[in-house]
């Protein structure tokens, strides 16, 4: 019975299961903000290109 109480009360999973998840936001805030870091600065090594390559 003591063996059951232990671990009905022992939350020591559902601590991984958050820090899990916030691993996961933190993981697809940061694609994000490469993502647009990326568009960012394909555009301005666009106009880069055109600004020394005038056609």
């Amino acid at each position: 019975m003591n063996t059951i109480t232990r671990f009905l009360n022992d939350e020591s999973g559902a601590t991984a299961i958050e820090y899990g998840l916030i691993a996961a936001l933190v993981a697809v805030a940061a694609i994000a903000g490469f993502q647009l870091l990326g568009q960012n600065l394909g555009t301005t090594l666009g106009k880069v290109n055109s600004a020394l390559n005038p056609s």
